[in-house]
């Protein structure tokens, strides 16, 4: 059987002041109950929990991560595609055996990230669309992965830097966080070309 994939991009980590960049690649079996998916940020942890955990047991995905020293070297936009591509590399290397097991015998893949440009990756389709997140599945479900991965990451940093609060805010500029960053200065995670001396 031939099939055209769809392989959804997304990131979690453009907006913070600290902590890595994560993105997901992610290819949804046609068999995906996709209306339990939203974009992450509208779901509850529960939820999200939840859907990490379909997506890891049916689709065909791959999650990569780029720290704070890359993103301060070539600035969070290249990081967030650095990472999108390492994620689509990684996913296509599990291609072949992943659609034997779905019945797929030959494919097109169109890819479709969230946002208003595309990683450098080789496809039949290639395509970038704001808030993709909301509308297609494939990306919603990478949305997610990217997400939940981060999350995880950064409570992990909160055990080693409880003084930062990354539990509560994931690294996010609140005010709370710009203001222990002033007191006591930056983690050892901070991405230092952020600003976070705003008032």
């Amino acid at each position: 059987m031939e099939a055209l994939l769809e392989c959804g991009f997304d990131e979690a980590g453009r907006g913070p002041l600290a902590g890595p960049v994560v993105a997901a690649s992610c290819i949804l079996p046609s068999s995906f109950p996709v209306e339990c998916l939203n974009d992450s940020k509208k779901l509850s942890l529960k939820k999200r929990i939840f859907c990490d955990s379909l997506i890891r047991q049916t689709a065909l995905f791959s999650v990569a991560v780029v720290d704070h020293k890359t993103i301060d070297q070539i600035n969070i936009l290249n990081a967030s595609l650095l990472a999108m591509k390492i994620a689509y590399h990684q996913m296509i290397e599990k291609l072949p055996e992943w659609a034997h097991k779905q019945g797929i015998s030959s494919w097109k893949i169109s890819c479709i990230a969230d946002g208003n440009q595309i990683p450098d990756v080789t496809a039949d389709f290639l395509k970038a669309e704001p808030k993709a997140d909301g509308k297609y599945p494939c990306v919603m479900a990478a949305s997610i992965l990217a997400k939940v991965y981060r999350d995880n990451i950064m409570e992990k940093m909160d055990a080693l830097y409880p003084e930062y609060g990354y539990k509560k805010h994931k690294g996010y500029p609140t005010k709370e966080h710009m203001q222990i960053c002033r007191t006591i200065g930056p983690s050892p995670i901070q991405r230092l070309s952020f600003n976070y001396n705003k008032t």
